[in-house]
């Protein structure tokens, strides 16, 4: 079990940081959910934003009615009642999404070799991948780009040496112990398995993400044909070796 150790500490002008603990796991995962809930019950319209990550939380309050003190006085308050509180259901209880995903040689150009590395078959791998239900950790690197964990360590695998330079929209990878879709076209070093055709970030509708951090995710493989219909695009992959 990971040490439950938390600070705060300055995180700028108009932010504090609340770290929970150097490694994350479920417990450490629950207490942020925790902590973050009661947070922006506190706070109300003082907080302007609040990011959670693994074993952090980043408070970013408004300086022009609210200021350090209060705002670090709130976090210690919060932090010693969540102390008192048990892990409940409720906060595991995150919304359940299951993201379709085309797995092939086609849509995954290292699915060959991450088979090979860990002495799977390609049908291993994806069936493994798929047997997980993965907590949201956290939501970065790019908007809608959420890190799942954990990848089953039969199927762990480290980041690519020489990363990528474009790695099309709806990529589905993995790196160690974490999974992802890319939610748009980036540089990165993930191993790619497959692709999504599932929107995970789009500004233009409210939430502008499906998922959220402290919700679940599924993966379900679909066919070819299928991810054509839900708006795939092959042609990314393609122009991406």
């Amino acid at each position: 079990m990971t040490k439950y150790d938390p600070n705060i500490s300055i995180a700028g002008e108009n932010s504090l940081i609340i770290h929970l603990s150097e490694k994350s796991d479920v417990v450490v995962a629950d207490r942020v959910q925790q902590i973050s809930a009661l947070v922006r019950t506190y706070l109300g319209t003082d907080l302007i934003d609040l990011i959670p990550s693994y074993a952090s939380i980043l408070v970013i309050y408004d300086n022009f009615k609210t200021d350090h003190f209060t705002v670090s006085k709130v976090l210690r308050r919060t932090i010693l009642e969540t102390e008192n509180l048990n892990v409940t259901n409720q906060v595991r209880n995150g919304n359940l999404i299951t993201l379709p995903v085309y797995y092939s040689l086609e849509s995954g150009p290292d699915l060959s070799n991450l088979a090979k590395n860990t002495n799977l078959s390609i049908e291993e791998v994806m069936a493994i991948h798929q047997q997980v239900e993965y907590r949201v950790y956290a939501i970065g690197f790019a908007p809608g780009f959420a890190y799942l964990g954990h990848v089953d360590e039969r199927i762990a695998a480290p980041r690519l040496s020489t990363p990528r330079l474009r790695v099309p929209r709806g990529a589905v990878a993995i790196a160690d112990q974490q999974t992802a879709v890319y939610p748009n076209e980036s540089p990165g070093g993930w191993n790619l398995i497959g692709l999504c055709p599932t929107l995970m970030f789009n500004p233009n509708e409210i939430p502008c993400m499906p998922i959220k951090t402290g919700d679940r995710v599924k993966f379900k493989a679909i066919e070819r044909n299928e991810f054509i219909e839900l708006g795939g695009n092959l042609i990314a992959m393609s122009n991406n070796p």
